[in-house]
């Protein structure tokens, strides 16, 4: 899977220090590649590698897992049974809280994403895991638990105070889970709404709005000019245009999807909450919304049209909302090419709070334009 985006935007504040001035032309393409192998009856490993990325140019894995539907070496009729409805994963991955994840663009697999930019506030990271879901007739039902951070470590020195910090995984571990119902209720009609919970009580870098290693689409956007080199570097800060809690030591999350789709038009709706406490300390409390519309055409539904609107507040009445209009054209089924148009608009920022491209805003900033992305799955 590999992708290519095209930029046209531009930013603007009323703050003192000066944004570094956007361009016109390609960004950097990206590139996945996804590896399956069948090792037994019900049993496959996944391996996914980035071969280029905005965060690193270079090749790297994000993750590889096992996912079982039947434990045939266990050799156990009751087993066999049970494993019908029945599905385990286990190994470093993506974890799945929510259901927003699922229609996000990674890196280079952007099929799944009708839109060029994922959510402001992002609920993606890959960790150590292992997850056992169940379905029937519709309902399905979800229990995990994780090492809930893609910085796994159980040691840290800092040289500021010349001091070890150890760190003990069973006192750092992640539970969420999944409830919800998914069916296709006619030959035109699929409803699934799905409720999924998050809780960690303590980590060193727990990374569940901070674990996308792969970057923002809305390159540069927001960056104060700081007579760097750094300025125009696109993996110095590869999270443009999101905001967050970052990284967290305590979590307690909530995320309620809705998705609908009747004939040609589709429905996708999340609210969610994150309330806990900063890995360096203070306590955050975020809102989020988000509600899109899609509609189909063509006689095989090759085209589409489609409107995000995404806001996130916090406790301090600081807010964030974006507007996403865009279209897109499937030329075959592996070949994907789209073009969207983006509002973001930051409010009653103080100054004294920086968005996750380390700019102050002011009272009011914002940016805006189009992007033009094509991508390649097979």
């Amino acid at each position: 899977m590999n992708h290519v985006s095209y930029n046209e935007t531009s930013a603007t504040h009323n703050g003192t220090t000066p944004l570094t001035p956007l361009g016109k032309g390609l960004n950097l393409p990206t590139a996945n590649m996804k590896i399956y192998a069948d090792l037994a009856p019900g049993v496959q490993v996944h391996l996914t590698t980035y071969l280029s990325s905005r965060h690193h140019e270079e090749t790297w894995v994000k993750g590889g897992y096992l996912l079982m539907d039947q434990l045939p070496f266990l050799n156990s009729d009751a087993i066999d049974k049970l494993m019908q409805k029945l599905t385990l994963k286990v190994g470093m991955m993506e974890l799945n809280y929510g259901d927003e994840h699922f229609r996000r663009s990674d890196n280079g697999n952007i099929s799944r994403n009708a839109f060029v930019g994922n959510y402001i506030m992002d609920a993606f990271t890959t960790a150590g895991g292992a997850e056992l879901m169940y379905r029937n007739n519709g309902w399905l039902a979800m229990g995990a638990v994780s090492n809930g951070t893609l910085k796994p470590a159980i040691a840290a020195y800092s040289a500021r105070s010349n001091s070890y910090t150890t760190y003990n995984t069973a006192d750092e571990l992640a539970f969420y889970g999944k409830v919800g119902f998914d069916k296709q209720l006619s030959e035109n009609f699929r409803l699934r709404t799905t409720v999924s919970l998050y809780s960690c009580a303590k980590n060193h870098f727990g990374s569940l709005y901070y674990g996308d290693r792969t970057g923002s689409r809305y390159y540069l956007v927001m960056k104060p000019q700081t007579g760097s080199a750094d300025d125009v570097d696109i993996s110095s800060d590869h999270t443009t245009g999101r905001w967050g809690p970052g990284f967290t030591n305590k979590d307690n999350s909530t995320m309620v999807n809705l998705f609908a789709k009747y004939y040609g038009f589709e429905m996708f709706g999340t609210y969610e909450k994150a309330k806990g406490t900063g890995a360096f300390g203070g306590d955050f409390d975020f809102n989020q919304f988000a509600i899109e519309g899609i509609y189909h055409f063509g006689g095989q539904e090759q085209f589409y049209l489609g409107t995000r609107y995404n806001k996130v507040k916090n406790s301090n009445d600081m807010n964030i909302d974006r507007v996403q209009i865009a279209g897109g054209w499937h030329m075959t089924k592996n070949i994907l090419a789209k073009l969207e148009y983006v509002n973001q608009n930051y409010n009653n920022f103080n100054g004294n709070y920086t968005t996750s491209a380390g700019y102050q805003a002011g009272t009011k900033a914002g940016f805006k334009g189009i992007m033009f992305e094509a991508g390649i799955s097979f």
